[in-house]
């Protein structure tokens, strides 16, 4: 790991009359840390921090953990620790203290990622950061999120170079947000006291797109489910025994499109799908282009785009357990599983989803076909209060830190599971959803990458957001 460059720059007053050379002050720091934030990016990149021993060693997640955990002691963080999560994986944990008095603003990421899925779709190779031709840093976690632990680095040295640290910090690093089990909540509950903060800041969210300041103020909650569908005690010869032989495949993908309409829309079983999204609209023609639909293609559903993806459920068939094409033999199936994600919007339990979902498969089953269902993953929605003060302050640092463009307010059709555990352990506290996973970052699939001027910009506004929340708190 790098060293921070030596000769500290002159403190910038943090008052609210030198706000303007506060700014100043901190967007030239930012600009010039950005080289070694990239090459901290690619150390951290270069981890396959997927967090499934199944797919990739252990060893890479707490390799992961271990380099996040040197950088917190670098910073000069206390208390600095790996922490042993419920579900196996590691959670990294450290404190800056503040100014006697001072409020404390808990900093969130995670590490793990996303496996690379075909890596011949890559451009470059996953686990190394790239520059693109236009301009953009490649790498699997370069935006979701190790380039959010990245953030709050940034903005904190700037801090400390510019007026010095206003607040104190705790800093939070998940090691398994991605495969949703739970882990950190789990700890959290059971270690109140530690994540306790006066207002969170989780670097998991993004701009509705580049250079458009954007907070994120609902979560849809989710659920992983496995599905398996058994109907023979072995495979049998299609020809012998096709055409009464009951073919579990065939039951499975019978029993997955009874989960969507003839439109599209997600439709189970007593769970209500039609509700409206009143903020922020999604224009088609900009989804259409953020999810680059080839010509022709329709959409899913009906409604707004923004109802589609921030008011209502979703359900995506991820994997399906059945023989390749290449090498299949002429065979009715006796087994077949598959591997359902249900995202459930505000105002929807997820244990009442779950339950409903379940019923939903159970009862869709043809030819009373055997039936089993596991749940192996789940989250609570989440919706943010926009009118507390840290969005004010907030508002304040991205207006300044994108040239006057005001906050924008959104929702995003992920989940974050660990939102809903905090706001229920600290129901005082005020939860702000940041990052930068925009549209062309295309987390969770190939070719991932962050654009570096928004991760300047985002840890100039975050290191703004600190001083201003602050100045806040103490008038």
């Amino acid at each position: 790991m790098q060293q921070p460059p030596s000769g500290p720059k002159a403190a910038t007053p943090a008052t609210a009359s030198g706000v303007p050379a506060l700014a100043a002050g901190v967007s030239a720091t930012v600009a010039s840390l950005m080289p070694r934030a990239k090459s901290e990016l690619a150390e951290l990149v270069a981890f396959r921090s997927v967090a499934d021993p199944e797919q990739f060693p252990r060893s890479e997640c707490e390799g992961a953990a271990a380099w996040i955990a040197e950088a917190l002691r670098t910073e000069g963080f206390q208390d600095v620790a790996a922490l042993d999560t419920p579900d196996g994986t590691q959670s990294v944990y450290g404190h800056l203290p503040g100014p006697e008095g001072a409020p404390t603003v808990l900093l969130y990421a995670h590490y793990d990622v996303q496996p690379p899925l075909d890596e011949a779709a890559w451009r470059t190779p996953p686990f190394e950061l790239t520059d693109g031709a236009d301009g953009r840093w490649y790498g699997r976690g370069a935006a979701d999120c190790k380039g959010g632990f990245l953030m709050h680095l940034l903005a904190l040295r700037a801090v400390k170079e510019n007026g010095g640290l206003p607040v104190s910090v705790k800093m939070i690093v998940e090691g398994s947000e991605e495969q949703g089990t739970g882990g950190l909540e789990q700890y959290a509950r059971a270690h109140p006291e530690l994540l306790a903060a006066d207002t969170i800041v989780i670097g998991d969210a993004g701009n509705f797109r580049c250079g458009l300041p954007t907070v994120t103020a609902t979560l849809r909650g989710m659920t992983l489910l496995r599905i398996q569908v058994d109907t023979l005690e072995g495979n049998l010869h299609s020809g012998l025994f096709g055409g009464a032989a009951p073919d579990a495949l065939a039951a499975l993908l019978r029993t997955l499109d009874s989960m969507r309409d003839a439109e599209g829309n997600t439709v189970i079983d007593g769970l209500e799908a039609d509700a409206r999204w009143e903020g922020m609209p999604y224009p088609e023609e900009d989804f259409r282009r953020d999810a680059k639909v080839l010509d022709g293609v329709g959409l899913l559903g009906s409604g707004t785009v923004a109802d589609r993806l921030w008011a209502r459920p979703a359900v995506t068939v991820l994997g399906i357990d059945c023989p390749p094409v290449v090498g299949a033999t002429p065979s009715v199936h006796a087994s077949a599983r598959a591997l359902i994600s249900l995202r459930i919007p505000p105002g929807t339990d997820v244990e009442k989803a779950i339950a409903l979902l379940r019923a939903h498969l159970e009862s869709h089953v043809p030819w009373q076909a055997r039936v089993t269902t596991e749940v192996v993953g789940q989250g609570q929605p989440f919706s943010a209060d926009t009118s507390s003060p840290a969005y004010t302050a907030m508002a304040q640092a991205l207006r300044t830190a994108y040239d006057g463009q005001e906050m924008q307010i959104s929702g995003m059709g992920g989940s974050i599971p660990l939102c809903n555990a905090l706001d229920a352990l600290y129901p005082d506290a005020e939860i702000l959803l940041i990052g930068l996973s925009e549209p062309e970052a295309r987390i969770h699939a190939a070719n991932e990458s962050v654009d570096p001027r928004e991760l300047e910009r985002m840890a100039v506004a975050e290191a703004l957001f600190l001083h201003g929340y602050a100045e806040q708190k103490s008038a």
